[in-house]
């Protein structure tokens, strides 16, 4: 995106809405040399955090992922965010094929000092209908086994807390105040206007929460702006208990849980009345979550295993 279009919706943004003086406006970008050469115009524009699309510090993992951009690029992109913008962040992909933990500790070393204030780490995962499914199915290439990919997560989560990058969420790390407000937005259940193509959006309306979506290809999203003055596609209220399944599947990524008195305040119901009382009691026992008088939190075991978890939770 041309930096003069990021200040042009900047600017129109600031006409709707009242904008702190330290409000964060974060991009993403990727490391290559062509979206690089813009970061010195994109902070002029106001961004004041980048997000970079790393991915790997290993040239040969990087053409496995089909990125567009090796490691020189990637040191380089990083050296100019630091340059140009007060925080950044980058992530890295990690539990690849034949990734040992001790071969990922020395790249998570050099990702930590190369670090700003936040870094996201996610392990790979396979998304039906990509071109990486297809590959998986004809076993092209094998990942790690539950087993091996648990022991990448509990090494990765060693590493960072003993470097001051705290797991606030489950694949983001961020030393105290470094962490990502617009991904706390999602995660704390709080409204959100989701406005490009394909975007969704949360939104609180005469006391009902709405969810929002856009038309997803953006020239269809773009002809529609123009006949209609915007893109939406759907914009559905949610009921109390849809409220509460989401606010759980979310905020339980976070350390520090979900507030139980800004449950209710949602969803009109105590977490108990919430979900099935006797799994909630069978999770706790086991050592997955923490119930007490202010929050309900999955413990470090629980967020390793948060789906399972989630799925025996809210199961009907």
């Amino acid at each position: 995106m041309d930096p003069a279009t990021v200040a042009a919706l900047l600017a129109r943004a600031a006409t709707h809405w009242r904008v702190a003086g330290d409000a964060e406006m974060t991009l993403e970008a990727n490391p290559t040399s062509v979206e690089t050469g813009t970061f010195g115009p994109l902070r002029q524009a106001g961004i004041n955090r980048l997000s970079l699309g790393v991915q790997a510090l290993d040239d040969r993992a990087l053409r496995f992922l089909g990125r567009g951009h090796d490691v020189a690029e990637a040191l380089r992109a990083i050296e100019l965010a630091r340059r140009h913008f007060p925080r950044f962040s980058f992530d890295l992909i990690y539990a690849r094929p034949g990734q040992e933990p001790a071969q990922w500790l020395v790249e998570l070393d050099r990702a930590i000092a190369l670090a700003g204030d936040h870094l996201s780490l996610y392990q790979l995962t396979i998304e039906a209908g990509t071109a990486f499914a297809a590959a998986h199915a004809r076993g092209d290439f094998v990942l790690p086994d539950d087993e091996q990919a648990g022991a990448l997560y509990e090494a990765t989560q060693a590493r960072l807390d003993a470097a001051g990058l705290d797991a606030y969420e489950i694949s983001n790390h961020a030393r105290p105040g470094g962490e990502s407000r617009h991904n706390l937005t999602y995660w704390r259940y709080g409204d959100y206007a989701g406005v490009g193509p394909g975007a969704h959006g949360r939104l609180t309306l005469a006391d009902a929460k709405v969810a929002t979506r856009q038309l997803r290809a953006p020239e269809t999203w773009l002809a529609a702006v123009e006949r209609d003055g915007h893109g939406r596609q759907e914009s559905t209220p949610l009921t109390p208990a849809e409220r509460g399944e989401e606010m759980l599947m979310m905020g339980l990524r976070l350390a520090e849980g979900v507030d139980r008195r800004r449950f209710e305040a949602e969803t009109g119901a105590a977490i108990e009345a919430a979900v099935d009382r006797q799994r909630l009691a069978e999770l706790t026992a086991g050592g997955f979550l923490v119930l007490d008088q202010d929050r309900l939190r999955a413990t470090p075991v629980g967020r390793q295993r948060l789906n399972a978890v989630l799925a025996a939770l809210l199961a009907a």
